[in-house]
């Protein structure tokens, strides 16, 4: 099932839940805005080439629109229609100011060199400054973009509308990004962790965890979980996939990604095929890579007792019902990751203030976030009758028709 679909399916079941009127249904689910853009760039060698951006703004009923840039093949308006949407729900769980948007370059990145990658940024960016905005639409990075890219909107944004580092979030430190930044997703899910393992009665020492997926989210989460007790007995990544039963040295496994690009190779572990991560033995499954890859076909193998979606739409509704019946507890995404759009709320907040704060006050804050939002999604579990992915559906809708209908946009 695709990502729209899935999620579509998810605002609707939360949408009957809260009892809400079919208008005002129908209008939280229309984006506010699409935008579809022709980025003709010269390469290297003098040849022109031509790529497809999008930005899909959702929903502002709460504030600014907020959400990623991703530079990647398969970037279609269907998914980032469903990222965009899921934003609104993920900022509203979170209880940050804004709504939802997404966007992205349909390229890959690994075959544009640096300079070709700054012009396609920077003739992105010459397309939708009007439309994007420290108060309207704040863009981040998201899959094949990151800091530099972030620093290119934002110096060719600043060109029309003078120096805005707000405009951005997942800047360099030095053009106002903030500390903690970069460790924010994975840390966010290890507090969201230690929040669903608390309200079972158990605390991350001693549990045996799998990871899927090593990039920025999957090791911060691993390194995390490492230095707080947990044992972290398989992990994969695009490489391949390793395992250990005694647990892995997670400080050794970052140096060898860090150095071969990947986890295959290291010494400390079995090599193990990558399909299988999944299915192995474990307490707690943290998928951190694609969407999509728990589904009807591996669900009913999986052993763990609790899934944490660290990727955005890792579990297919068909594994949900066959997780549930088995008794799996899954923390979903639009939770448990957000963590990175919290702390990218803080950075722009920093660079509204013009006041930097330092990393503690920034992890500080940014547990106290995902401690209270928990506890928020529980309390909608116990209200509506339902698990964890409609207690977050259900507060996030929730909140959100609550500002439309406050600012008088219902139809």
């Amino acid at each position: 099932m695709n990502a729209l679909v899935a999620t579509n399916r998810n605002f609707k079941l939360a949408a009957r839940l809260l009892g809400l009127d079919s208008k005002l249904e129908k209008s939280l689910l229309i984006p506010f805005r699409e935008i579809k853009v022709e980025c003709t760039i010269p390469k290297d060698d003098g040849s022109l080439a031509s790529f497809v951006g999008f930005r899909v703004q959702h929903d502002n009923a709460r504030g600014p629109m907020k959400g990623g840039i991703r530079y990647h093949p398969e970037v279609d308006p269907d998914e980032v229609n469903a990222l965009a949407q899921l934003m609104t729900w993920k900022t509203s769980v979170a209880n940050i100011p804004y709504g939802g948007a997404k966007g992205g370059i349909g390229c890959d990145p690994g075959e544009l060199s640096i300079s070709e990658l700054e012009r396609l940024t920077r003739v992105f960016t010459q397309k939708i400054h009007d439309l994007i905005g420290v108060h309207t639409d704040v863009p981040a990075p998201d899959m094949g973009t990151g800091p530099r890219t972030m620093a290119w909107i934002l110096d060719e944004y600043s060109k029309f509308h003078g120096y805005s580092p707000a405009v951005v979030t997942g800047k360099p430190i030095d053009l106002g990004g903030s500390l903690g930044r970069n460790a924010a997703t994975g840390r966010g899910v290890l507090f969201a962790t230690e929040a669903l393992l608390n309200e079972h009665g158990k605390s991350i020492y001693g549990q045996r965890f799998v990871i899927q997926g090593f990039g920025n989210v999957g090791s911060w989460a691993a390194k995390l979980i490492h230095e707080s007790g947990g044992k972290i007995v398989a992990v994969s990544d695009i490489t391949g996939a390793i395992k250990n039963s005694k647990g892995i040295d997670i400080p050794s496994l970052l140096n060898h990604a860090k150095e071969h690009k990947g986890v295959k190779g290291f010494h400390g572990g079995d090599p193990i095929d990558p399909k299988s991560i999944l299915v192995e033995d474990c307490d707690i499954l943290i998928p951190a890579a694609l969407g999509g890859v728990i589904n009807r076909e591996n669900a009913n193998d999986i052993k763990a007792k609790f899934i944490i979606e660290a990727a955005n739409h890792p579990t297919d509704p068909e594994a949900d019902e066959i997780l549930s019946k088995k008794g799996v507890v899954i923390l979903p995404d639009i939770y448990a990751n957000s963590g990175g759009v919290t702390v990218s709320y803080f950075e722009w907040v920093q660079n509204i203030q013009g006041f930097m704060w330092d990393e503690e006050k920034v992890n500080n804050e940014l547990k106290t976030y995902m401690t209270k939002g928990f506890k928020d999604v529980k309390e909608m579990c116990k209200t509506h009758n339902c698990d964890l992915r409609m207690g977050a559906f259900t507060l996030g809708v929730n909140r959100v028709a609550r500002a439309t209908v406050l600012r008088g946009w219902e139809a």
